[in-house]
């Protein structure tokens, strides 16, 4: 079930109203703010959590040894998880 849930929640990628990605500036990432989440599980709550604090607008989810793209995004969020679902690094781009 939490993989279901965490899948769900990694698309979490809201853009303008038009589609067109945010503005520079707006809903840049400031992972700093999200520090005090390593270590807990991952959970959806977690998530808006971390978003919430961090200023994010978008949330990705990354499990042990899954391929991401390497595109540095300002607007998003990355939670790095253990093999255990727990909160191992929290990073912008």
């Amino acid at each position: 079930m939490s993989a279901l849930l965490l899948s769900a929640a990694g698309c979490m990628t809201p853009a303008n109203d038009d589609g067109s990605p945010p503005a520079m500036g707006v809903g840049e990432c400031d992972a700093d703010a999200a520090q005090g989440l390593v270590g807990q599980m991952a959970t959806a709550e977690l998530g808006a959590e971390a978003l919430r604090l961090s200023g994010a607008r978008a949330l990705r989810w990354i499990q042990p040894g899954q391929a991401v793209t390497m595109d540095y995004r300002t607007d998003r969020l990355n939670i790095k998880l253990d093999a255990q679902n727990r909160v191992e690094a929290i990073t912008c781009g």
